[in-house]
C-alpha cells in the first residue's frame, strides 16, 4: 500500500504553489519529447515551450509517469530522463493503473495528460493535433481514446485540430455527439493541423482568450457532464507545410500502409513517420509551430481563467 509520502499523484513543488494561490498553470503533455522529435532536439523543445509558458506569466506543468507515480509537472532531471530514457511507453489513461502498480515508466498522450492534468486540478492544456476517428474505420473501428476522455473530463485544450491523417469529418461528428464543445481561435474551420484549415466547418468562433475563460465558466454554471472544450487555434498561413506537398506525400504514405498491412496502433507512428521523410522534415517543422502557438495561447487562456 502507498503511504502518503508515497502519492499516486505527485504535482511538483512549483505547480502545488500555484494551484494553491490560483495561479495559471498550463499543462503539458510528454510524448512529443519522448516519441515525437529526435534527440537532442526533443530536450531543447521540452525547455523552450515551458519557457513559453513562463514568459506569458503562467506556471508549465509537463506531465509523465517516472517510476509508476504520475508526475505533474517535471524538474529538469526529469524532463532529461523522458528526453533519453530508452525504452519509455506510450501511456494513454487506460496504462496509468498498470504503470503505477509496476512502476513503470513512460510518456502521457493527450488522454492521459487530459486526465492527469484535470485530476491535479488544473484547466488547461496545450497540445499539437488531437487523436481522433482513423479512416477506413467502418472497417476497422479504430477511434482514438482522446476523444472518450475528452467527453468525460473537464479540460480545456488548445491544439491544432486532429492529426490530417486522420478522418476530420468523422472526428467533428463524433465530438458533437460525445458533447464535447468545439470553438475555433479566429476561424470559422477547423484546423487541418500541419495545415491551416482543414476545410471542415465549425459552429462557434471566438476571438479572444477571455471569450474561452468565460466560455470555461458557462460549462460550470450550467454543469452537467463533465466534457471538454477544445479551443482549435490554427497554425499560421505561412508557417503551414505546402497543402499539395501536403495531400500528395499523405496519399503515398496513406498507399504504403495498405501496401505493407500495417494497422492498429502501428498506423498513426508509421503515417507520421512517412510524412516526416517525405517531406522532407517540413511537416516536423509545421507541427512544432503549431505547438507554439497553441502553447502561447494556452498560457494566455490560463491568465484569463486565474483572473
Amino acid at each position: 500500500m502507498r503511504t502518503t509520502a508515497d502519492p499516486i499523484l505527485q504535482p511538483s513543488d512549483e505547480v502545488s504553489a500555484a494551484l494553491a494561490d490560483g495561479s495559471p498553470v498550463v499543462a503539458l503533455e510528454s510524448t512529443i519529447i519522448s516519441h515525437g522529435l529526435p534527440q537532442p532536439r526533443n530536450l531543447e523543445v521540452a525547455r523552450e515551450l515551458e519557457a513559453v509558458v513562463r514568459d506569458a506569466g503562467a506556471v508549465p506543468a509537463t506531465i509523465a509517469v517516472l517510476d509508476g507515480i504520475a508526475k505533474i509537472g517535471l524538474n529538469e532531471v526529469e524532463l532529461e530522463r523522458i528526453a533519453t530514457e530508452s525504452g519509455l511507453r506510450k501511456l494513454g489513461q487506460r496504462d496509468l493503473p498498470v504503470a503505477a502498480a509496476l512502476k513503470a515508466s513512460g510518456a502521457t498522450t493527450v488522454s492521459a495528460t487530459s486526465f492527469l492534468a484535470a485530476r491535479a486540478g488544473i484547466r488547461i492544456f496545450a497540445t499539437g493535433g488531437l487523436g481522433g476517428v482513423h479512416r477506413g474505420w467502418t472497417v476497422e473501428q479504430d477511434e482514438s481514446a482522446d476523444l472518450d476522455t475528452l467527453a468525460r473530463t473537464r479540460i480545456t485544450i488548445v491544439c491544432a485540430g486532429v492529426k490530417s491523417i486522420l478522418d476530420v469529418p468523422s472526428t467533428l461528428q463524433r465530438l458533437e455527439t460525445r458533447g464535447v464543445t468545439v470553438a475555433g481561435f479566429r476561424t470559422d474551420t477547423f484546423p487541418g493541423f500541419y495545415l491551416h484549415t482543414s476545410g471542415e466547418p465549425i459552429d462557434w468562433r471566438i476571438e479572444a482568450p477571455e471569450q474561452a475563460a468565460a466560455i470555461m465558466r458557462g460549462q460550470d454554471a450550467f454543469g452537467g457532464p463533465e466534457t471538454a472544450l477544445i479551443v482549435a487555434n490554427p497554425v499560421p498561413e505561412d508557417q503551414q507545410l505546402d497543402p499539395a506537398l501536403h495531400d500528395r506525400v499523405l496519399a503515398e504514405a496513406l498507399a504504403a500502409a495498405d501496401r505493407e498491412n500495417v494497422t492498429g496502433q502501428a498506423i498513426t507512428p508509421f503515417l507520421l513517420d512517412y510524412l516526416v521523410r517525405g517531406t522532407g522534415g517540413a511537416s516536423l517543422e509545421a507541427n512544432l509551430a503549431a505547438v507554439r502557438g497553441n502553447v502561447a495561447l494556452a498560457s494566455r487562456i490560463a491568465l484569463a481563467w486565474a483572473q
